[in-house]
Formats: structure tokens, C-alpha cells, sequence
């Protein structure tokens, strides 16, 4: 899988890729991170990626050209599944959409900032717009970051024992159960009987039964989504 993103702030980015498994997915060959400045597509020697709006207001707005001009000359180099834009309204990011993404193989996504892109970028060039929750961040390089390493753990080869992925919060509409590990007593509490028991089918019917419970104290919501 190969991800580009375009950013105002590349150097914001590094450091996530850098380390744990979103490292090991890219040293395993299986995704490739790539950060383009957008100020290398700047429209004069200042740098400038940005404009006042139109109408007035507070906040510059970033401008038709750099974007359009990154992305072309990107689309003109390969094909590209999804042009992703980061932004606040977008579809809200799940893991449904996640496992449905993971599936294909190249991705753009543009980070916004200041007040947004110029509404033609998302007219002209958008094809998935997406939300990592009902808030707003100083740009769209955070969201991202949250993007490739949600997907990034998804990849065959990328997690030392894929079967984790699975068992993972929202993959069946249920929160994941409670896990333990040593000691056994720390305390005054003890590891659950169940789980010492070394009977399979009675830990996986244990820990269903739990994730529902906690899906219906915590997150009722995604039981009616059902």
C-alpha cells in the first residue's frame, strides 16, 4: 500500500512513522509513507499557499493552485484508489471503514489547515472526505497520522500475530473485553477463574459475554447499529 500526503507541515509527520508498527510496516515493504510539501508547489517564491476569502472573515483559506498542481502532477505518476481530505465534516472514521479501505493499494490525502481548502479542490479532485471526531484540530496532519496507522495495522504481514486485529474494539460493533496478564493476584485482585483454566471454548464464550456487557454499559449505541 503506498500512501502520499500532502502537507503544509511535513516535518509534523515524521516522527509518527517512525516508530513501532507502522515502522515495521514500511521496513516489511508492505506500506510506503510518502510527505510532500505543499509549499514545493507554491505560487511565487514566498512560499504562498494561502489567501484571504472571499466575502471576508477571519481565517486565510488555502488556495486552488498548489493543491490542484500537487495532485496533478502525483495523479500523473500513478493511479490512486481514494483522494482523502481530512476535514472536521467529513464521513466519521470507523473501522468498518478501515477494513474496507485496507483492501486497496494507493492513497492521497491532503491535510487541511487554516480555514480549509478553496471549496473547487473538494469539487474537482475529492473523493473520500473523512473525520476522526467532532472537533477541530490546527490541521489535518494529526487526522492523518491517526489515518495510516489505523490502516497500516490492518495489512496482512503487518501485526506479528494477525489474529489481534480481529478481537479488536468495533470490529464485530462490540467493545473488546478486559485482558489480564501477570501476576495473578496484584492487589487484592485476582485474574478471572475462567481465564486460568486453559478451557477455550469456555474464555471465548467468557469474553464475548464480557464485551457485550461492556458494549452496553459504555457504547449501547453501536449495539442498535446492529
Amino acid at each position: 500500500m503506498r500512501i502520499d500526503i500532502i502537507t503544509v507541515l511535513p516535518e509534523l509527520l515524521e516522527s509518527p512513522f517512525q516508530h513501532s508498527i507502522i515502522k515495521r510496516a514500511q521496513q516489511k515493504g508492505l506500506l510506503e509513507v510518502n510527505l510532500i510539501s505543499l509549499r514545493d508547489f507554491a505560487v511565487n517564491k514566498y512560499g504562498t499557499i494561502d489567501d484571504y476569502q472571499y466575502g471576508g472573515g477571519a481565517g486565510m483559506v488555502m488556495m486552488c493552485e498548489p493543491i490542484a498542481n500537487c495532485i496533478d502532477k502525483l495523479e500523473g505518476e500513478r493511479d490512486y484508489d481514494e483522494v482523502i481530505y481530512m476535514t472536521p465534516d467529513g464521513s466519521p472514521m470507523n473501522q468498518q471503514m478501515m477494513n474496507s479501505l485496507s483492501l486497496r493499494s494507493n492513497f492521497i490525502i491532503l491535510c487541511g489547515h487554516y480555514k480549509g481548502i478553496d471549496e473547487r479542490i473538494r469539487e474537482l479532485y475529492i473523493t473520500k472526505e473523512i473525520s476522526i471526531g467532532d472537533y477541530v484540530l490546527s490541521g489535518g496532519e494529526l487526522a492523518a497520522a491517526v489515518f495510516v496507522d489505523a490502516i497500516g495495522r490492518l495489512l496482512p504481514g503487518v501485526l506479528n500475530d494477525e489474529t489481534s486485529a480481529l478481537s479488536d474494539s468495533f470490529q464485530d460493533n462490540l467493545l473488546s473485553p478486559p485482558v489480564y496478564t501477570r501476576p495473578e493476584n496484584f492487589r487484592g485482585l485476582n485474574v478471572p477463574e475462567i481465564l486460568l483454566s486453559g478451557h477455550e471454548a469456555k474464555i471465548q464464550e467468557w469474553r464475548h459475554t464480557q464485551a457485550l456487557e461492556r458494549t452496553q454499559c459504555r457504547r449501547p449505541d453501536l449495539l442498535e447499529e446492529e
